[in-house]
């Protein structure tokens, strides 16, 4: 469970990791930005759950570039609210996850729908970059 506070009002909330449909603040219901981090033993189901498109950070607490993406992956979480969730996955701690998806690269970004890969970048993109690829990418899920 994370506490995220809400962009319109600043009530802080309570998001769980896996469920379906948007979260929303209990006080304005305006929704809330989904960013979560999923262990490998726990991935599937929090992905899984999930009504919308859901962007996975493949990253590493050693990698410069992932933290260079970092705040604009929290950005994008915020400037999405309602309409992605964004799942963090340390690569270190899943190597399991690594290898399923073929990651070969870190920052690694996945873009799935309904548990299917519907796009990936590898490495690290310019705010405008990754805006415009997660948005290209959520159409291509809609379709």
């Amino acid at each position: 469970m994370a506490v995220v506070a809400c962009p319109q009002c600043g009530k802080k909330n309570r998001v769980p990791k896996a469920r379906a449909g948007v979260p929303q603040c209990a006080v304005c219901h305006a929704p809330l930005p989904w960013l979560v981090d999923a262990a490998e033993d726990e991935f599937d189901e929090v992905v899984g759950s999930a009504s919308l498109p859901v962007l996975v950070d493949v990253w590493a607490p050693w990698c410069a570039p992932c933290k260079v993406m970092e705040p604009l992956i929290q950005e994008v979480a915020r400037n999405l609210a309602g309409r992605i969730k964004v799942v963090k996955v340390n690569a270190d701690d899943a190597p399991r996850l690594s290898d399923r998806f073929g990651v070969r690269g870190i920052p690694t970004m996945l873009l799935l729908d309904q548990g299917r890969v519907v796009d990936r970048r590898v490495g690290a993109l310019p705010r405008e970059a990754l805006r415009q690829w997660v948005d290209q990418a959520i159409a291509r899920a809609a379709a």
